[in-house]
């Protein structure tokens, strides 16, 4: 049976990557008076210096700032001016600073969760960042435990099931991203509740699931969760029972 429950909590428990879209589409508006921003080279450029970039400055807005800076001076031959790179800055600080709003329906749900489950809260990025989104989220208080973290692999959740004395095959994570928050949990035995978000960023689409695993399952929002914890534990049950 289940005994542990996973949350993530960007685009799962409060509205994130819309901050960052917005940001690379004003950040996309700054490079139109140096280069042609219809070209998808000037896209995939930014998606590549931000993967190379992760090892160094991990995820989060931070990252995500000095990657838009390196990429503008490259794509504008170090033409781009301070003023420029200071508006670029500026919409860093405008992601960090992002107001948290909860989905909708998500509190009720993670509540509806911990009646039955303990709950721990798995999220990655910038540390600081992070720990002021869980505050103003206002759902701390519902977590037996709180984990930011700076990679989800398989690595991380076989560390944090460690420590709860848990094995994979006892626990289920809850999010929307299939690469970051399923993957590497079905990959060690554990299950999955995928909440897919409107808009995702391309490097968490990088994924070799299919969405139709057998230990995993999708709903459309949060009202959805706790009967989809409800029917993975009962299949967790009968995984076990089997001969």
């Amino acid at each position: 049976m289940l005994e542990l429950i996973g949350f993530d909590g960007d685009d799962t428990l409060w509205h994130s990557e819309g901050y960052y879209q917005a940001a690379g589409a004003a950040f996309r508006d700054i490079l139109g008076g140096y280069v042609d921003v219809t070209d998808r080279h000037v896209q995939d450029s930014m998606l590549a210096t931000e993967r190379r970039n992760l090892k160094l400055f991990g995820y989060g807005a931070k990252g995500m700032t000095l990657s838009m800076v390196e990429t503008a001076i490259a794509l504008t031959d170090a033409r781009i001016g301070a003023r420029d790179i200071h508006r670029i800055i500026e919409l860093g600080k405008t992601v960090l600073e992002h107001p948290v709003e909860l989905l909708p329906g998500i509190r009720a749900a993670v509540e509806a969760v911990a009646t039955r489950h303990a709950i721990v809260l798995i999220t990655k990025g910038d540390l600081a960042h992070q720990e002021k989104k869980v505050a103003q989220s206002g759902l701390a208080d519902l977590f037996g435990r709180i984990e930011i973290v700076s990679e989800k692999n398989e690595a991380t959740y076989r560390r944090v099931l460690g420590e709860f004395d848990l094995a994979p095959a006892q626990f289920a994570m809850v999010g929307n991203s299939l690469r970051s928050d399923i993957e590497p949990v079905l990959a060690l035995g554990g299950w999955g509740v995928h909440m897919p978000y409107h808009v995702t960023w391309a490097h968490e689409l990088d994924t070799g699931l299919s969405g139709e695993e057998e230990r995993m399952l999708t709903v459309e929002d949060a009202r959805g969760i706790p009967a989809a914890v409800l029917r993975l534990g009962e299949r967790a049950a009968a995984s076990l029972a089997a001969p």
